[in-house]
């Protein structure tokens, strides 16, 4: 899998980040998609992050494609943190729910 460089976009993609791309069967360019139009945007359950979602599946077996990223100070741009697929629909204005092996590998567990 070929992911952007760090030096064309300031993209900074982090190894959690990559892994889930190959287990959700994420392309880059849809992690990217759903960062550029989102659906709804959410506080991420870490500190100081955001997550943004868009629907997809069809309206019988409707699902959620999120992912969660930082905005860098220095340098300018963004850390993509983790992706996934949430089957179903997830209540507005609360915090997205976020696999438990994904909390574990942050921290957060």
């Amino acid at each position: 899998m070929k992911l952007i460089k760090n030096e064309e976009r300031k993209i900074v993609w982090t190894e959690h980040s990559k892994m889930k791309l190959k287990q959700y069967r994420f392309s880059e360019k849809r992690v990217l998609r759903i960062f550029r139009q989102p659906d709804r945007t959410e506080e991420g359950i870490a500190e100081g992050t955001i997550a943004v979602m868009q629907i997809t599946g069809t309206k019988r077996n409707s699902t959620e494609a999120w992912m969660m990223y930082v905005i860098m100070k220095r340098p300018k741009g963004i850390k993509i943190i983790s992706a996934w697929r949430y089957p179903g629909r997830t209540p507005k204005g609360e915090r997205p729910i976020i696999p438990e092996d994904t909390l574990k590998e942050l921290g957060l567990i």
